[in-house]
């Protein structure tokens, strides 16, 4: 198992697992939004995007937003996206690729990273409990929509 910083040749290895991702979250599927989005972001320098690689196949990714902290007066990321294909989940993936996010994180000088996961996905909130993130009870989470028309 290899975790590596993904370039633009990666998109076609990533395109159908961002895809696969946005479908669990409730989304019809868009490869050629997907495609879009990921070759933006990496050309852009939007995100940030680790890919896991076992044997000669891409089996799953993540993707850090940079974001401000006010009040420690420090960056820190966003980690949105977390994906492993399901018949390589089992293997550690998703664990190695948050450790390999949180080390390149701290490299950049970033306070924290954090997420956010739907209520019923437990099985990757016992994952993120597992290896040490903390729930916040403090704040809650608000979105505004901004509408288009």
């Amino acid at each position: 198992m290899r975790i590596r910083l993904a370039e633009q040749n990666d998109v076609p290895d990533i395109v159908p697992l961002f895809n696969a991702y946005r479908e669990f979250y409730g989304e019809k599927s868009d490869l050629d939004g997907a495609n879009t989005c990921i070759t933006e972001n990496l050309a852009l320098g939007r995100s940030t995007i680790f890919v896991c690689d076992v044997a000669d196949s891409t089996v799953g990714f993540t993707q850090l937003y940079p974001a401000f902290c006010s009040v420690e007066m420090k960056p820190f990321y966003v980690l949105y996206d977390l994906f492993v294909a399901p018949e390589s989940r089992q293997i550690g993936a998703g664990s190695a690729l948050l450790s390999h996010a949180h080390a390149w994180a701290a490299s950049q000088g970033a306070c924290q990273v954090v997420l956010e996961t739907a209520h019923t996905n437990q099985k990757a909130q016992s994952v993120y409990e597992n290896i040490g993130y903390r729930l916040d009870t403090d704040f809650r989470k608000y979105s505004f929509p901004i509408t288009f028309g």
